[in-house]
């Protein structure tokens, strides 16, 4: 038996109690995955398909969160993002893909822990705030009653987006939740939440561990800490070699780096960011950045440098892609089988969860 047919034997669809340890990871269909995603998550979960029991969520209702007035537009997205999933090398023969919404246990869960935590706590979630500035476009330096006043017109459900992931990771057991580190506070709240089940009801649900990478986070083309859609600084797994190769000749560099001779600096530079993070030569990177700090190095080479590594990793995912979007039915059926073998866990859950408070009427 090969490694592969082990892992998918211990994440097989009818073991709801499984002797490994498990993962549940996703991300909401908003648009087509980018560069930033491959070295927040998707490179971690590729790798660790192979070592844990793997459910990999589709969180649309979450997308609605702030796409609730164009559902069509998180419909298409499903797919966008499966084919990224695939793309990248995530085998639904291994791993468990499974859309949120076709997984109606994990609304009811929510609306059970709804009840174990404070809007107060809610709103002080750092991730929550952050993500109430980009919404609402806040000032950096925006006061708490600004903050306040912004959070008023922010929907419901955006500010119960924590006890929804709580629900997500609960429902499928998880030990283990990849995560960048901003959001590190979600992790945390879910386990708050998992405390409070517990000592209220009883020992039923798993308390999970944030599995942060490495790398946590990969700066925008525009030198901005973070890379995405909104901000119009990303490169996706999907973009064609020409659109790639002009997006890396417009990025942000050194400021200072007028001319060729000049010296320039690598830390916070983007482009030596990128070539850390995709280039397999690494001597040949070191090289790079010593001759662009003593100068002699024009960006227009060092970037040409990263076009190529770019392509040369890109273009694979890239033809795989082409290759499944050929066929969309199968992605959807892919979708399908994954999320009919995931309600065996999610149901199971909602089950226990339901006896431990007493909710079991009947059989």
């Amino acid at each position: 038996m090969t490694g592969r047919d082990e892992a998918a034997k211990r994440s097989g669809p009818f073991s709801l109690e499984a002797p490994i340890k498990t993962i549940l990871t996703g991300d909401r269909p908003t648009g087509p995955l980018h560069l930033g995603h491959y070295v927040g998550s998707l490179k971690n979960r590729v790798q660790l398909q192979h070592q844990y029991r793997t459910f990999v969520l589709v969180a649309d209702m979450q997308a609605l969160t702030d796409n609730a007035d164009n559902p069509a537009k998180v419909r298409q997205n499903v797919s966008e993002v499966a084919l990224d999933y695939l793309a990248v090398g995530l085998d639904p023969k291994v791993s468990t893909f499974c859309v949120q919404s076709m997984l109606p246990e994990l609304a009811e869960l929510t609306m059970y822990y709804l009840n174990l935590v404070t809007v107060a706590r809610l709103q002080r979630n750092p991730t929550v705030k952050e993500e109430f500035r980009r919404l609402q476009r806040a000032p950096a330096d925006a006061d708490e009653a600004q903050l306040r006043e912004l959070e008023a017109q922010v929907p419901a459900g955006f500010l119960c987006y924590p006890v929804s992931q709580a629900a997500d990771i609960t429902a499928f057991k998880a030990h283990l939740v990849p995560v960048g580190e901003d959001q590190k506070p979600m992790i945390e709240q879910t386990v708050e939440l998992v405390r409070s089940f517990n000592r209220i009801y009883g020992e039923v649900l798993v308390e999970p561990e944030a599995l942060i990478p490495q790398i946590a986070r990969l700066p925008g083309t525009d030198g901005q800490s973070k890379m995405g859609k909104s901000l119009g600084n990303a490169i996706y797994l999907s973009d064609p070699a020409d659109v790639v190769a002009k997006k890396v000749r417009g990025m942000f560099t050194d400021p200072k780096h007028l001319r060729v001779e000049d010296p320039g600096r690598v830390e916070g530079n983007p482009v030596f960011t990128y070539l850390d993070a995709f280039d397999p030569d690494t001597a040949q990177v070191q090289a790079l950045k010593e001759h662009y700090q003593r100068g002699g190095l024009g960006d227009t080479v060092v970037k040409r440098r990263l076009a190529e590594v770019l392509e040369a990793f890109l273009g694979p995912i890239r033809k795989r892609r082409e290759e499944y979007a050929r066929d969309p039915a199968e992605v959807m059926r892919l979708l399908k089988d994954g999320t009919d073998r995931a309600r065996q866990v999610t149901a199971s859950t909602l089950s226990a969860v339901r006896k431990a408070m007493h909710l079991d009427y009947w059989p």
